[in-house]
C-alpha cells in the first residue's frame, strides 16, 4: 500500500480534500480538527450521569513551539484520556499554561518588551500546535496562571496560608543566583548550580518569604503509603529522601560566658546521642546568627573574614568530605551535659545554618567531618564505639555503623541499639535533651526579586507591621509599562522601582505604606491549578468546592520524572492545608503517576550545542501527526527513553495507510450480526480487544500498538484471501480496529469510522464488547523434542495433564523413529506446550 501524504484536492473554500481511494494525511487532519471543534467532542458532561474521571498532563510552559518532549509526554496523557472516554466514563482533560516565570522576563529585556507580549504570542503558538497534535482537551477550561482572573486567586490562597501562620518573612542566608538576581529554594539548586541558568549559587543574607511547609513533613511522609502501588517507587523514594526525617535527640549545651559575653544555652540535633562522650568539640554554622552571638569580641573581625568566604561555597561544597575543613575559634566554650568536659566552640562551613539549629556537638571517632576537622585544627579524638575497626585517632578514618559503647561511663557495654534510647533517657533525668525527630526538608522560600510572577499581596506599614492586602482589592496587578531594561535585574524586583505602585495607603490605619515588591515563586502557581481547571470560570472562590469534591483527586497524572520533588512536594502540601481549610475533601492531588522518558537522537538528549536537535514542526508536516503520535507510543514502555534515531515514523506512516484501508474495503453494511463471519478472525478480534483493555489499564501501551498491527493483517489477509470485505467478521475487525487506534492515531481512527458508515466521533464510540466464548482456547500446539530436537507437533487442549502429554508424546511415530529403540532415560513435560525426551 502506497502512502500518498500530498495528493489532496481543494475545495473553492480552500479546504484541502482527500482524494478516493488515497490515504492523505493533510486532508484528514484538516478534516476532522474542524468537525472535532465544532462538535465540542472532548468536553464533559460535568451532569453525574457518568462516573467521573480526570486526566492532566503537567502543564507546559509557553517558552515556544512545542517539542519532541512535548510530543511524548502530551500523546501519553491523550491515550489514557480517550481510553476512558470509551469505556464510558465522563472525562476531564483540560489544558493551560504555567506563564509566570524568568525565561519570559528574561525575553522581555532582550527585546524590550513586556513579558506579556513574548508570553501570549507564545501560547498561542503552542495551542494552534496542540489543536493540530489532537490533544483530546476541553479547550474550554484553558487558563494562564498570568491571568489576573488566575493569580487573583493564588494571592487569596497565600493570604489564608498567611492567616494561618504558614506564609511568614525571616532573615536568613539564602541562596542566591548571581546572573538571574533573585533567591531560589533549596530544591531549585541542582548541584550548587541555578536549575534555570546553571550559575553557581552563592549565599545572601535577605528578608524573605517561606511557607512552613515543615510542619507537614510528617504528613507529606506518611500519606505517601496511599500512593504506593499508583506512584513509580523511584519518585516516592527521591520524596522520601528529601523530607528526610530522622529520629534523635535534642540537646542543650551551656556555652560559658567569656569576654562581653554571657552565659548561653545552645541546642543541637543528633541522631546519635549515644556518643556524647566522644564530643571533643563543638561547631556552629559560620553563616548562622548564632555564630556572630557566640564569637567573643576580639575574635569577631575574623570570623567575618570568614563568613565573607562562606558566601561563595555553594552547600554541596561545603559538605563534601573532600574539601580541606577551615573554620575559626570563638573563644567560647561548651559544657558537655553528661560528663562536664569543656569543648571549643568553633565557626566552621561544613555546618549549615538551616540544618537542626546550625549547631553540631563534633565526635570526630565517628563522623569523617568531623575528623578532618579535628585533624586540620589539632582537636582530640575519642572512640567511644568500638566497631572491631582500628582507632580513629590512628588510622584517620572515622568508624560508623554497629559496636559497643566503651569509654562512656554508665552507657559502657550497650550495643548501639540500646545505647540510643538509654542516653536520651540519661538525658530526660537531667533535664538538658530530650527525644526528637527531625527533618531534612526545609521550609519553602516562595519570594522572588523579579517582575514577571504573582505579587505577594502584604503591604508593610511602619505602624501596623504586615497587612495583608483586602479581599475586595485583589488581584495586585502587576504593572502594565515596565519593558526591557526597566525590568532588567538590579538586586532588587522591579517592582521597587514602581513608586507609583509601592507607595500606598495602609488598609489598617490609613497612613503611609508600601507594597512588597517580591513575587511569588512560580511553582505557588502550578500548585493548585488542578483545582482551578474543574471550574475555571468561578468568581465566588479559587474553585467551586462542590466541583472539586465531584473530580478530585486527579485520577491519572503525566508528566516527567524531573519534578518528582519540586512540583509534585509542592502540590501536594498545598492540598493538604487547603484540605485542612475545610475547602476540599481530598488530601493527596493525583491518585496516580505516569511518568515518561526522554526523547533523545543518537543516544543524547536533543540540544542545539549538539547540533542533534530535531524539529517537532518538521516531522509532522513530513509524517503525520498521527504518524509521529504512534511512533513515540509504539518505541518503548511510557517510562522509558525514546531514540529518534532508532524508530520509524515512516513505517507507521504505512501502517496507517494499511489500517485506513481496512475501513474502505469493508462492503457489508454497519450492524450486520457478525457472528456469521469467519470465526478465526473473529477470535482475534476479541483477544486483541481483551488484551488491548488489560495493557492498556497497565500502561503497556507500545504493547496494545504491537496488538493491533498483528489485528491488522489478520484481517488483511481475510479480506485478500477469504470472502472479502464482504464478512461480517471483517467489519467487526475494522471497527475494533478503530476504536483502539483512535486512542493513538486519532485522525485515522475518525476517517476509517465514517468510511465505516458512522457518525462522528469514534471517540465517543465506546469500546468493542468482548464475546467471552470467543477468548477459550480450543487447542494448543505442543511440541515434542528428542533429545532437543523437535520431531513432532501435537494439538492438545489446553488442560491437558502432565501424565496425558506424556502418553501422547510417546505414541507419536515420529517419536518412535526418532529414538530407533533406545531406552529413555527422562522425560520433561511443561503442559500443555513442551515435552523433551532424552534417551538414555
Amino acid at each position: 500500500m502506497t502512502v500518498h501524504p500530498d495528493t489532496t484536492g481543494t475545495s473553492a473554500e480552500g479546504v484541502v480534500e482527500p482524494t478516493e481511494g488515497i490515504y492523505s494525511f493533510p486532508a484528514i487532519e484538516a478534516k476532522w480538527q474542524q468537525v472535532w471543534e465544532e462538535l465540542n467532542v472532548f468536553a464533559p458532561l460535568d451532569d453525574g450521569s457518568r462516573e467521573r474521571r480526570y486526566v492532566l498532563d503537567m502543564f507546559p510552559y509557553p517558552s515556544g513551539d512545542l517539542h519532541m518532549g512535548h510530543a511524548e509526554a502530551f500523546a501519553m496523557g491523550d491515550v489514557v484520556s480517550r481510553y476512558l472516554r470509551q469505556q464510558g466514563f465522563d472525562v476531564l482533560h483540560p489544558i493551560g499554561w504555567d506563564s509566570f516565570g524568568l525565561p519570559a522576563e528574561n525575553a522581555a529585556i532582550k527585546r524590550n518588551a513586556h513579558p506579556s507580549e513574548w508570553t501570549y504570542a507564545n501560547i498561542d503558538t503552542q495551542a494552534a500546535s496542540f489543536r493540530r497534535y489532537a490533544i483530546s482537551a476541553d479547550w474550554s477550561r484553558r487558563i494562564h496562571t498570568s491571568d489576573p482572573e488566575y493569580y487573583r486567586w493564588t494571592q487569596w490562597l497565600f493570604k489564608r496560608f498567611h492567616e494561618r501562620g504558614l506564609a511568614y518573612r525571616k532573615n536568613s542566608p539564602v541562596n542566591w543566583c548571581p546572573k538571574d538576581q533573585t533567591v531560589l529554594a533549596n530544591e531549585q539548586v541542582v548541584n550548587g548550580a541555578c536549575d534555570r541558568c546553571g550559575t553557581i549559587v552563592t549565599k545572601k543574607l535577605l528578608n524573605q518569604w517561606y511557607f512552613k511547609i515543615t510542619d507537614y513533613a510528617d504528613r507529606l511522609l506518611d500519606d505517601m503509603e496511599q500512593l504506593k502501588g499508583h506512584w513509580p517507587e523511584r519518585v516516592l523514594a527521591m520524596q522520601k529522601n528529601w523530607i528526610g526525617r530522622s529520629e534523635g535527640a535534642h540537646v542543650s549545651f551551656v556555652i560559658e560566658a567569656a569576654g562581653n559575653r554571657g552565659q548561653q544555652d545552645v541546642t543541637v540535633f543528633t541522631t546519635r546521642p549515644d556518643t556524647l562522650h566522644g564530643a571533643t568539640f563543638f561547631v556552629v554554622a559560620a553563616d548562622a546568627e548564632i555564630a556572630r552571638e557566640l564569637t567573643t569580641e576580639d575574635r569577631l573581625p575574623a570570623l567575618e573574614e570568614y563568613r565573607e568566604r562562606v558566601k561563595a561555597l555553594s552547600d554541596i561544597e561545603r559538605q563534601s568530605t573532600e574539601r580541606a575543613k577551615t573554620g575559626v575559634f570563638t573563644g567560647r566554650y561548651a559544657v558537655n551535659p553528661l560528663n562536664g568536659e569543656k569543648l571549643p566552640v568553633w565557626a566552621a562551613d561544613y555546618v549549615l545554618a538551616d540544618y537542626g539549629t546550625g549547631a553540631i556537638m563534633a565526635v570526630p571517632a565517628h563522623d569523617q567531618r568531623d575528623l578532618d576537622f579535628a585533624k586540620a585544627f589539632d582537636l582530640p579524638v575519642r572512640a567511644v564505639l568500638d566497631t572491631g575497626a582500628e582507632d580513629p585517632a590512628v588510622s584517620g578514618t572515622a568508624t560508623t555503623g554497629e559496636g559497643t559503647l566503651i569509654n562512656s561511663g554508665e552507657l559502657d557495654g550497650l550495643p548501639k541499639a540500646e545505647a540510643i534510647p538509654a542516653a536520651i533517657a540519661l538525658l530526660e533525668r537531667q533535664g538538658t535533651g530530650k527525644k526528637f525527630v527531625n527533618f531534612r526538608l526545609r521550609d519553602w522560600l516562595l519570594s522572588r526579586q523579579r517582575f514577571w510572577g504573582a505579587p505577594i499581596p502584604i503591604i508593610h506599614c511602619p505602624t501596623c507591621g504586615e497587612v495583608p492586602v483586602p479581599d475586595d482589592q485583589l488581584p495586585v496587578r502587576l504593572p502594565d509599562d515596565l519593558r526591557g531594561e526597566d525590568l532588567a535585574p538590579k538586586g532588587t524586583s522591579p517592582l521597587a522601582a514602581v513608586s507609583d505602585w509601592v507607595n500606598v495607603e495602609c488598609p489598617s490605619c490609613g497612613g503611609p505604606a508600601t507594597r512588597d515588591t517580591d513575587t511569588m515563586d512560580t511553582f505557588v502557581d502550578s500548585s493548585w491549578y488542578f483545582l482551578r481547571f474543574v471550574s475555571p470560570d468561578y468568581t465566588e472562590g479559587p474553585f467551586d468546592p462542590e466541583k472539586v469534591n465531584a473530580w478530585m483527586p486527579v485520577g491519572q497524572y503525566v508528566g516527567g520524572v524531573e519534578h518528582a520533588i519540586l512540583h509534585l512536594l509542592y502540590a501536594r502540601f498545598f492540598t493538604k492545608v487547603i484540605h485542612d481549610m475545610g475547602m476540599i475533601e481530598a488530601n493527596e492531588p493525583f491518585r496516580a503517576l505516569l511518568n515518561q522518558g526522554q526523547v533523545l537522537n543518537g543516544g543524547k538528549a536533543m540540544s542545539k550545542s549538539l547540533g542533534n536537535g530535531v524539529d517537532l514542526g518538521q516531522q509532522l508536516d513530513k509524517f503525520g501527526v498521527d504518524a509521529v503520535r504512534l511512533t513515540m507510543i509504539f518505541a518503548s514502555p511510557p517510562e522509558d527513553d525514546v531514540d529518534w534515531a532508532d524508530v520509524s515514523p515512516s513505517g507507521s506512516a504505512k501502517f496507517l495507510a494499511r489500517a485506513w484501508r481496512l475501513a474502505q474495503d469493508v462492503t457489508s453494511a454497519p450492524g450486520v450480526e457478525p457472528t456469521s463471519g469467519e470465526r478465526a478472525l473473529r477470535t482475534v478480534t476479541h483477544r486483541t480487544v481483551s488484551d488491548a483493555a488489560e495493557l492498556l489499564d497497565n500502561n503497556k501501551f507500545n504493547v496494545v500498538v504491537a496488538k493491533l498491527m498483528e489485528l491488522v493483517n489478520a484481517t488483511r489477509k481475510v479480506i485478500d484471501t477469504g470472502a472479502g470485505g464482504a464478512d461480517p467478521a471483517v467489519r467487526e475487525a475494522a471497527e475494533a480496529v478503530a476504536v483502539i487506534l483512535s486512542l493513538f492515531a486519532p485522525y485515522t481512527a475518525e476517517d476509517m469510522w465514517q468510511s465505516l458508515g458512522h457518525e462522528p466521533s469514534v471517540a465517543n464510540a465506546g469500546w468493542p464488547v468482548v464475546d467471552s466464548a470467543l477468548l477459550v482456547q480450543e487447542s494448543v500446539t505442543a511440541v515434542v523434542q528428542v533429545q532437543g530436537k523437535v520431531r513432532d507437533r501435537l494439538e492438545v487442549a489446553p488442560s491437558i495433564t502432565e501424565n496425558e502429554l506424556r502418553e501422547l508424546a510417546l505414541a507419536s511415530e515420529a517419536v518412535q523413529r526418532a529414538l530407533a529403540g533406545r531406552d529413555i532415560r527422562t522425560v520433561i513435560v511443561r503442559a500443555p506446550k513442551l515435552v523433551n525426551i532424552v534417551p538414555a
